[in-house]
């Protein structure tokens, strides 16, 4: 992503959960902690109970795919009912609230995230009637990712009109993508596994949600696959503009993949930080990268592709420690940033 000015900067954003359950203040925290060259992102308040949840959020902005809550979890119904107004409901409020905070900064962030589960872990996560994963239906797996790229397309449109022209990019996050695309999601019994979904269709969906958003206004997609060589290797192949990945869990042979992807053009959105742990020191933060880019042979210039992130676990933390995470990581972007500059 270039500034106005053609430039481009080291950035930093995190995954999108927060602590607490008020969106004015996750909004305030987070917008005044990420401003100039970073990514503000519109946060989840999971504490707020089901609905509000990754899933459940991600589900209240399917188009005409009603659902409830089950004690085995998330389920596809016939008609909605009060969880689905429930989870409708809250991603409303934090819309509103997007629009009160942007609406009285004197400067307002040129770009924000918007973060959903992606299309592949949506239907591992979500029932059919009969108490099946969506997964095991090749039809319903179909209609579900229809409906998420109708939805998600709604969902930015919806936060644009709030957010004084800003730069949106809707991040996909992907925990299940490497149990998905390897077979090793289990039934409702429990005592066999579903078969592996193929490659070719997990990168069709991710297309799919990508070229919906961006017809909808979106500047594009963030993919968060995983950390497997199958489930990589499979978001490679789409057309998201970024991936996102934990630091520590990459590979060499992943690295000299992503150095590929890099030097084409595509970003690389890399979690350094995870905020589940104490807060580390900016040296310890910037030191991993650094030694990951020259193992590769990354000229320093190309640190402009880079946003630094955080892991998912803010949501665990106080709101003040959660601030502390975001300082933390903005500082690290910009000591990142410098040595970009500088070489």
């Amino acid at each position: 992503m270039a500034d106005e000015d053609g430039t481009t900067a080291v950035r930093a954003t995190a995954a999108g959960d927060w602590p607490g359950t008020d969106p004015l203040e996750a909004d305030r925290a987070v917008r005044g902690e990420l401003g100039g060259a970073n990514v503000p992102f519109l946060p989840s308040l999971a504490a707020r109970g089901p609905g509000s949840d990754e899933i459940g959020r991600t589900l209240g902005i399917l188009v005409e795919m009603p659902f409830d809550l089950q004690p085995h979890g998330w389920r596809l119904v016939q008609r909605p009912g009060k969880d689905q107004r429930r989870a409708e409901s809250a991603l409303s409020s934090d819309i509103n609230a997007l629009g009160d905070i942007a609406g009285a900064e004197e400067r307002t962030s040129p770009r924000l995230k918007l973060h959903l589960q992606g299309p592949l872990s949506l239907a591992a996560g979500v029932h059919l009637h009969n108490g099946e994963r969506v997964l095991i239906d090749h039809g319903a797996r179909r209609e579900l990712y229809a409906s998420l790229a109708a939805g998600a397309a709604e969902f930015v449109r919806r936060a644009s009109s709030v957010a004084r022209g800003a730069e949106l990019i809707l991040q996909l996050d992907e925990p299940d993508a490497d149990r998905i695309l390897s077979g090793r999601v289990p039934t409702a019994s429990g005592y066999r596994s579903l078969r592996a979904i193929d490659r070719r269709e997990a990168t069709e969906a991710w297309n799919l949600v990508t070229a919906s958003v961006v017809a909808a206004g979106a500047s594009g997609t963030v993919l968060a696959p995983g950390d497997s060589d199958v489930a990589l290797d499979a978001a490679r192949a789409s057309s998201a503009t970024a991936l996102a990945l934990h630091l520590p869990s990459i590979t060499d042979r992943q690295w000299e993949a992503l150095a590929e992807n890099i030097e084409s053009g595509r970003e690389l959105w890399l979690a350094i930080l995870d905020p589940r742990s104490p807060v580390p020191q900016v040296s310890a933060l910037v030191e991993p990268v650094l030694a990951a880019w020259r193992r590769v042979g990354l000229p320093v210039r190309a640190l402009a592709a880079l946003t630094a992130t955080t892991q998912h676990g803010l949501e665990v933390r106080s709101p003040s420690d959660a601030v502390r995470v975001l300082t933390r990581l903005a500082q690290a972007a910009d000591a990142l940033d410098q040595v970009r500059a500088e070489g």
